[in-house]
């Protein structure tokens, strides 16, 4: 192991030995936290995908999915009350196509597949109804792949063929839609269901389509509009004219200071309208034409007389001489028809009135037929139909105004406090954290110290001990025989040896704090 790695070790298992009980406390708490937060952490990191298998599941089908994958091993997830499956992303299209092997989902509408169990000895009534639950089905699906829409389901009303005209009824269809959570469908979408399930079946319009949502409104009613009824249509024609023209008086007289009301009278009836026109053209050859012409002149015999009293004849006058001449002209000219059919729906705007009121306090001075002018304009007022404009300058009640500037003001001062009374909060939270973590922080350097002091005062005790053990001479016992004129080594002592080697230990563990040592006994020794 490389040097540099042996010292880092030593250092480390130093530092970990001088620890108190509570520093090696914290140490142990952080590092079962950290290694809790890196276990989790993987654990998220490692966690699949998962995407869902099938939704709007009935029980018996959910059962039956949930026990295919419990047999194959397959992690899942249940939501929507258990109407939606979730798995892994990897496996959806394998277990889909397991469970479409199995006849999974069973409980679906089934749409044309219907049509497959039918034999040849089925009767005329179920071959109807099974193709009226074969249509529903596929429109079923369709309005459910629209986004927005949860699930839907589709029933139709479709009378039986008869030969006589005068009994047919057209067919019908209401439409129930369950919206995702938080969804709501605009009326473009209403619409497009609407015209969608009557193309679908032959005979029948978008005024027989009848949609309702969960919550139990009417989106569609049959015989209405398919945008809604005229209520709606009427609100909403009103909003769009209100609003353009608020937007028009606010760049105009300033905003606040102008208000507008719109009143729109929308038919709630439909009709249809059929005109035949004929034209007869000018300047235009006729296809045929025929001319008779007859002329006489000569003279006339004697006239026979008339008859006189009696019954007898009385001779008449002298003879005559004329001229006659007739002429007769027939002509087929071609003539021009027009037939128009026209299908008025309800909804339509038979009048409308448009009010406005100006401030007379505001500013400046504003041409009340121009702005009467402008006003027609921007609301599309059309006179031959009945509308009418009233534009008038009044005094508006500024008390309404001033209360909810004062709430406003009120408002922004008590979320202003509420802000800086958080904020005061919090910062007495930090600050008493911090004091406690300081206050946390001095004591362990504190016990360090004190620690690290009694250390360095046996230290040092231990180092004059044996320093002042070195220097003593030795001291040897009085010989019992005589001297000899050799010289002989005498053994060092253990404990002296001891000694020494504790001093090496202590110089080679720590030679800054060593000279320090030596250096005050050196201190200490010297003559005052």
């Amino acid at each position: 192991m490389p040097r540099q790695v042996t010292s880092f070790f030593q250092r480390f298992t130093a530092g970990v030995r001088e620890f108190t009980v509570a520093q090696r406390t914290l140490a142990l708490l952080a590092v079962a936290v950290l290694v809790l937060g890196v276990a989790g952490l993987g654990i998220w990191l490692s966690r699949p995908s998962y995407a869902p298998l099938f939704t709007g599941l009935q029980a018996a089908d959910a059962n039956s999915i949930v026990e295919q994958l419990q047999a194959d091993g397959i992690p899942y997830e249940l939501s929507d009350g258990g109407g939606t499956i979730m798995v892994p992303q990897a496996d959806v299209y394998n277990e889909r196509l397991k469970a479409a092997a199995d006849g999974l989902p069973s409980s679906s509408s089934g749409g044309y597949s219907l049509l497959d169990d039918m034999g040849v000895t089925t009767s005329e009534f179920q071959q109807s109804v099974t193709y009226k639950r074969a249509l529903e089905g596929e429109l079923a699906a369709t309005i459910s792949a629209l986004s927005g829409v949860k699930t839907a389901s589709v029933r139709l009303a479709i009378p039986q063929e008869t030969v006589f005209a005068a009994e047919k009824a057209a067919p019908t269809a209401s439409v129930f839609i369950e919206t995702e959570r938080g969804e709501s469908l605009d009326a473009e979408q209403v619409q497009a269901i609407v015209h969608l399930t009557s193309a679908s079946i032959e005979g029948m319009t978008a005024t027989d389509v009848a949609v309702i949502d969960s919550s139990g409104t009417v989106l569609s009613a049959v015989g209405g509009s398919p945008t809604g009824g005229a209520g709606k249509q009427a609100n909403d024609y009103e909003t769009r004219v209100r609003t353009a023209v608020q937007a028009m008086l606010d760049t105009v007289v300033g905003v606040g200071n102008a208000t507008v009301v719109v009143a729109a009278d929308v038919s709630s009836e439909s009709a249809e309208r059929v005109a035949e026109t004929f034209v007869a053209p000018e300047t235009v050859t006729p296809l045929n034409e025929s001319r008779e012409t007859e002329s006489y002149t000569g003279t006339g015999g004697t006239g026979a007389g008339v008859l006189g009293p009696d019954n007898i004849a009385v001779p008449g006058g002298a003879n005559g001489n004329g001229t006659f001449n007739s002429e007769s002209v027939t002509s087929n000219n071609a003539v021009d028809k027009v037939t128009e059919t026209r299908s008025i729906p309800a909804g339509t705007l038979d009048r409308q009135s448009v009010s406005v009121a100006v401030n007379d306090d505001i500013p400046g001075t504003v041409n009340m037929a121009n702005l009467r002018a402008l006003v027609s304009a921007a609301a599309g007022i059309d006179v031959d139909r009945g509308d009418t404009v009233t534009v008038e300058y009044m005094s508006f009640d500024s008390s309404g105004a001033t209360a909810a500037e004062t709430a406003l003001a009120d408002a922004k001062a008590a979320a202003a406090s509420e802000q800086l009374t958080e904020i005061v909060r919090m910062g007495i939270i930090a600050l008493a954290v911090l004091i406690a973590l300081v206050f946390i922080t001095v004591m362990i350097s504190r016990s360090r110290r004190a620690s690290r002091e009694a250390v360095d005062e046996e230290e040092l005790l231990a180092a004059r001990a044996a320093l002042a053990a070195a220097q003593e001479p030795l001291v040897l016992p009085a010989p019992t025989v005589p001297l000899q004129l050799e010289t002989e080594v005498l053994p060092v002592a253990p404990d002296s040896d001891r000694t020494r080697s504790e001093i090496e230990m202590l110089a080679a563990r720590d030679p800054q704090k060593t000279a320090e040592y030596l250096r005050a006994l050196m201190d200490d020794r010297q003559p005052v």
